[in-house]
């Protein structure tokens, strides 16, 4: 027994470093978007999810929505994503962050003729799996029609912009 054994304090355990290489992680066929997910909050306490999309030329974006409980960050590495924010509109280059805080009305699409390539963060991990769902929806054979994406989407606390924000108590 070592001195710091008798002290009652513990040995001191290394966390578990996630490494993801260019070809690992989970593929996922969402419409034109191949999204590869990084870090689904396993390997982060669920602090933290990460993916890596590739929108193809003319994808458009889901429609417009608000998140209640996670941040959405978005930093494009190739291409131009177009993003909406309220009623205005960002055409984000290589090297652009966007970060979208929750309640806040966004969306994005790929209005050009070139793919885009974006790595996207979700803060807690919350909405990988709503991606998994809408994969898992459209190879059911099941039609992703708004209405049923709008009732996915609430199960991760998210809802389409209909109107005015939601109050805050």
């Amino acid at each position: 027994m070592t001195d710091d054994d008798k002290a009652g304090a513990r040995p001191h355990s290394i966390p578990a470093v996630s490494v993801v290489g260019p070809d690992d992680g989970e593929t996922l066929l969402l419409g034109t978007t191949r999204m590869r997910v990084l870090e689904d909050g396993s390997n982060t306490g669920h602090r933290l999810g990460m993916a890596e999309s590739v929108l193809a030329p003319h994808t458009p974006g889901p429609p417009q929505h608000r998140h209640a409980q996670h941040d959405e960050g978005f930093y494009v590495i190739s291409g131009t994503v177009r993003f909406t924010v309220g009623e205005r509109d960002y055409d984000a280059t290589p090297g652009t962050l966007v970060m979208v805080p929750p309640g806040a009305a966004h969306t994005f699409a790929n209005v050009t003729d070139q793919p885009a390539v974006m790595l996207s963060t979700f803060t807690p991990d919350l909405y990988v799996q709503y991606f998994r769902d809408l994969r898992d929806m459209v190879a059911a054979g099941q039609d992703p029609t708004p209405q049923a994406n709008i009732r996915m989407m609430s199960r991760y606390a998210t809802e389409p912009v209909t109107g005015t924000p939601p109050t805050t108590t």
